[in-house]
């Protein structure tokens, strides 16, 4: 049967920035059992009173992840890119054939930008605009799921043993999400890590990820 302290628990565990506060000891839980009050009961099914909630609060008790800020500090080169569109196709039994048709045809480019990505369902292209015309030609004939275009993407180089530092994108997109930055889509590998935005927020995102190397 669940208890008021269970379903206290499990609302904070399910919101990250309100988990990292508590961690941090700079919550308000008389403020915050008013706050989560309605969802509480709506999970309960009967009215539950605030004080309850507040001594449920005082019994979590989050591990505290730290942040390597020293290592944040340590974060590469930022480069920014504009110009950028993004195709989604269903997968298909031609899709890998037309894919290599693809870098088939952008191999001797220069300063053009090409990832492609896939899961079981779809596949991913991010392209310069310049590449739009082949990636169409290409894939004329699968399904296009959707296309957005004028994004800009901002490339970060990531320090040394990145892959084993606890918290390290939570950090970056809390910044993003705090600021009201909406992430369209990224990317990453062992040394880089991209993330693609409308044109309109890449200015501030940028500003934003090149304080944290101050």
């Amino acid at each position: 049967m669940k208890t008021i302290t269970t379903c206290v628990h499990d609302i904070i565990r399910h919101q990250p920035f309100l988990d990292d506060a508590i961690a941090r000891d700079i919550v308000n839980f008389s403020g915050l059992a008013a706050d989560i009050q309605p969802e509480v009961e709506a999970e309960m099914k009967k009215p539950v009173k605030q004080g309850s909630i507040i001594m449920a609060l005082r019994r979590y008790a989050p591990q505290r992840t730290k942040i390597n800020m020293r290592q944040l500090r340590e974060l590469g080169d930022i480069v920014v890119r504009s110009g950028i569109t993004e195709y989604t196709f269903l997968n298909s039994k031609t899709i890998i054939a037309n894919k290599a048709k693809l870098l088939e045809s952008v191999k001797d480019q220069t300063g053009v930008y090409l990832n492609y990505s896939s899961n079981y369902q779809e596949s991913n292209i991010l392209v310069s605009a310049s590449l739009t015309h082949l990636v169409e030609d290409c894939f004329k004939n699968e399904i296009r799921v959707s296309i957005k275009e004028e994004l800009s993407s901002i490339t970060i180089a990531l320090p040394k043993n990145s892959s084993q530092s606890v918290g390290l994108y939570f950090y970056l997109f809390k910044l993003l999400a705090y600021e009201g930055i909406p992430v369209f889509e990224m990317i990453s590998t062992s040394n880089y890590f991209a993330i693609f935005l409308e044109k309109e927020y890449v200015n501030k995102a940028f500003l934003l990820l090149n304080e944290i190397k101050k």
